[in-house]
């Protein structure tokens, strides 16, 4: 998975670089972190009490291509649509939840075995992405930048690539996964912790504050659908078991801190 990570940032790396040698453009560096609602396989659909539960953190580097200045010459590009409203964005974040079961099923009134094999149960998934997001401002990015306490509001689109790797136990003992007397039925041969990659697809909506003449605040809320079901090492069979239907997806709240690189 390292060999991955590498290549990947020397390919933005030059891709980057490339692009501000033929096109002038700027470069803006900084950090994220943040609470991550993680919705799996874990728990009962649109129950409050999983929402709140399945939470995690999660923390990023990013690296944003500015199309509306020029470091080169410490001057603005010339003035288009695309340039004063659009940005991209490179990610590289991590983020890890800890899962277990909510919801009617697992009450404690519930006495059964399958209550009470839920109930035992409680895993983990932890996800690296590396990625990019095109981001769109409304309002002039040139504006906003000349304008110390200005807010700039955005929305965005874009994909990733997501090394996961979940685990899974039960306080009934060993055999989770195959043994039906530690399992829940939907559960059996429908469990693999050996992790993977899949791609997702992110989008976020968020504003930036502009806190001095280089920097930048950011606060965005931001929306991730993987394409695999076994991000969380869960995958009954969506044909029976219709409220798993739906691929792992989360939803993650961020604050991030924006440096200019001029």
């Amino acid at each position: 998975m390292t060999k991955y990570f590498i290549v990947t940032l020397l390919l933005l790396f030059g891709v980057t670089n490339k692009a501000q040698a033929q096109f002038g453009f700027s470069h803006e560096i900084g950090g994220i972190m943040g609470p991550v609602a993680f919705q799996s396989d874990y728990g009962e659909r649109n129950d409050i009490s999983t929402n709140a539960g399945n939470t995690g953190f999660g923390i990023g580097l990013i690296h944003y291509l500015n199309f509306s200045y020029k470091a080169e010459c410490n001057c603005y590009t010339p003035e288009t649509y695309f340039n004063d409203h659009f940005k991209l964005r490179s990610e590289l974040s991590y983020n890890k939840t800890n899962l277990q079961h909510f919801g009617e099923w697992v009450a404690d009134k519930k006495t059964s075995l399958t209550a009470r094999q839920l109930r035992a149960m409680q895993g983990s998934t932890a996800v690296t992405n590396i990625g990019m997001q095109l981001e769109f401002f409304p309002f002039s990015i040139r504006d906003f930048t000349a304008n110390i306490g200005s807010w700039a509001p955005f929305v965005s689109l874009g994909g990733q690539f997501s090394f996961f790797k979940p685990t899974a136990e039960s306080s009934l003992g060993p055999g989770l996964g195959q043994l039906p007397t530690v399992t829940p039925i939907k559960y059996i041969d429908a469990f693999d912790v050996k992790g993977g990659t899949t791609w997702s697809v992110v989008s976020s909506v968020g504003t930036r504050y502009k806190l001095t003449e280089l920097s930048d605040l950011m606060v965005d809320l931001r929306f991730q659908y993987y394409f695999s079901n076994w991000v969380d090492g869960l995958s009954p069979d969506p044909k029976v078991y219709l409220e798993n239907r739906a691929n792992d997806w989360n939803v993650w709240l961020n604050f991030g801190y924006i440096y200019y690189l001029n």
